[in-house]
């Protein structure tokens, strides 16, 4: 797969600077909801005709709707906006090895409409026809609705392009190596399509609408086939230069260890993962095809379940480790599909390093949580990324 999502500078020219100046203000009023023009102007720059200006479009295009008066000490009641959480939803698309997962959102993150569809492969072909199939059941009786549609977030495991991982085991999607997915599924969804691997995604839906709402900074350790790194600094995920960052499934934890798809020896996917739980388990006779699969083994108690939990406990807790002091987050949240309770009994397990820029006194959040958004996660953050791209500024703009 190619992602054609360089991150470059670019000059300021009059559209630039107004569809900046509209994020600005999306981003101030979701922050700080219900807020007034003369707030907005003081902590953004601009000046208040600016904003009233914004507003107005805002208005108009449903985004943003009227919150009523308040005061504010002396003088008139001053009148609050908020965003108008059903002027428009967005669609998020997970494409797993052996299944597709949609969901439909609004621009407030609820979520309006979820789906699984078995994938009976992965070919390019197969995956488009189940897209337009997701697509039109979500939107299924929604234009009486007049809800704006942002776009869609596909979510796919990487990594991107030809690398020295590329094909490795059972989270690999075959036949896209040389595909631009991006304008596959724009051709296929007829909408905007912004592409994304699926930790990263995940870690957005947290943000929009979980444990990591109202942090800047932080880090989602994703369970998909593999394991993924999802990363938010300052509010901004950080993809890498070709989309990649975050592949840290392939991080060697164990040095002449267990033997990876990839070709290493001791990677972290092959002990804390959702591949590493299905060899274990196979190695004892059960096999596994879902998350509802291993926690039915889970509520059952089932021996070996409970020795890969022992197992993967160590090289999580060193990676943990290592992504505290490479990131410095607020907190690293785990979750993806994976069941809830598994994940709290990994988390209640870890033995956390000591040597961590994370151990601190007076923490306002744990170092590892279990996030909110369960085994849609990824599907949700492909459309909380539109919601994100529709919000947050991208550009710095002149004064």
């Amino acid at each position: 797969m190619k992602i054609n999502n360089p991150r470059r500078i670019v000059g300021s020219n009059a559209e630039r600077t107004r569809l900046h100046n509209r994020q600005v203000v999306l981003g101030h009023v979701r922050e700080r909801q219900p807020i007034g023009r003369a707030e907005i102007a003081r902590i953004s720059g601009l000046s208040t005709q600016a904003v009233s200006n914004i507003i107005a479009e805002l208005e108009e295009d449903r985004l943003l709707i009227e919150a009523g008066r308040q005061s504010e000490g002396r003088g008139l009641p001053v009148l609050k906006y908020r965003l108008n959480a059903d002027g428009a939803v967005a669609l998020g698309i997970e494409v797993r090895p052996d299944a597709m997962f949609g969901a439909l959102v609004n621009l407030e993150g609820e979520t309006l409409f979820t789906t699984r569809e078995a994938l009976p492969d992965n070919a390019p072909s197969t995956v488009v026809s189940v897209a337009r199939r997701i697509r039109a059941s979500a939107l299924e009786g929604r234009c009486g609705k007049a809800q704006r549609v942002l776009g869609a977030g596909v979510v796919m495991p990487g990594p991107f392009g030809k690398v020295g991982i590329s094909g490795a085991g059972q989270s690999a999607l075959h036949g896209w190596e040389e595909s631009d997915p991006v304008a596959v599924f724009e051709e296929a969804l007829d909408m905007p399509v912004v592409v994304e691997n699926d930790a990263t995604a995940a870690a957005v839906a947290e943000r929009v609408r979980g444990v990591a709402t109202g942090l800047r900074t932080f880090c989602f350790l994703y369970f998909g086939a593999g394991l993924g790194l999802g990363v938010v600094a300052e509010g901004e995920v950080q993809r890498g230069a070709f989309g990649n960052a975050g592949e840290i499934g392939h991080v060697i934890v164990r040095p002449g260890g267990r033997l990876c798809a990839c070709g290493n020896h001791g990677c972290l996917e092959t002990y804390a993962s959702r591949i590493a739980a299905r060899s274990k388990l196979a190695g004892a006779g059960i096999e596994i095809g879902s998350a509802s699969d291993i926690e039915n083994l889970y509520k059952a108690g089932n021996g070996h379940l409970m020795e890969w939990i022992e197992e993967a406990s160590g090289p999580l807790s060193q990676a943990v480790g290592l992504i505290e002091n490479l990131f410095d987050p607020e907190t690293v949240i785990l979750g993806g599909a994976m069941p809830d309770a598994v994940l709290d009994h990994l988390i209640a397990t870890l033995d956390l390093p000591g040597g961590s820029v994370a151990a601190r006194a007076g923490r306002s959040t744990p170092r590892v949580q279990r996030g909110a958004c369960g085994r849609l996660t990824a599907a949700l953050g492909g459309a909380a990324l539109v919601i994100h791209d529709t919000i947050t500024p991208r550009i710095a703009a002149k004064t």
